[in-house]
């Protein structure tokens, strides 16, 4: 048990990498010159990370109780998700966030 929960771990955390890539990835295509595309592209996951190591991080300096924890992270991933769409990318979208949503749920299912 102890093995699945550090495995699902280890996902969680490499799809918060792959959420915050998201949204470098729509910056990066998003602005209409290129000081706009490397302030877009820098400057959005940068932004979700502070937001996330505030609110969401299991060290998080203002932690939320678990259902809203919940939630925000699947705001993220939803966000991160339809910045890939709207970059072009929906297939991509559409994997990150299936897999986005399951790791919410096996987590939380291992915490009951």
């Amino acid at each position: 048990m102890v093995l699945l929960q550090g495995f699902i771990q280890g996902v969680f955390f490499l799809t918060e990498l792959a959420a915050l890539a998201g949204f470098g990835f729509w910056g990066f295509h998003a602005g209409a010159n290129t000081v706009m595309k490397v302030l877009l592209g820098i400057g959005t996951p940068l932004l979700v990370a502070v937001f996330w190591g505030m609110f969401v991080a299991p060290k998080a300096n203002y932690p939320v109780t678990p259902l809203p924890r919940a939630a925000l992270q699947a705001l993220v991933f939803g966000l991160s998700a339809w910045s890939l769409r709207a970059a072009g990318q929906p297939a991509l979208a559409l994997i990150f966030i299936v897999i986005a949503l399951a790791e919410v749920t096996l987590s939380y299912c291992m915490k009951l």
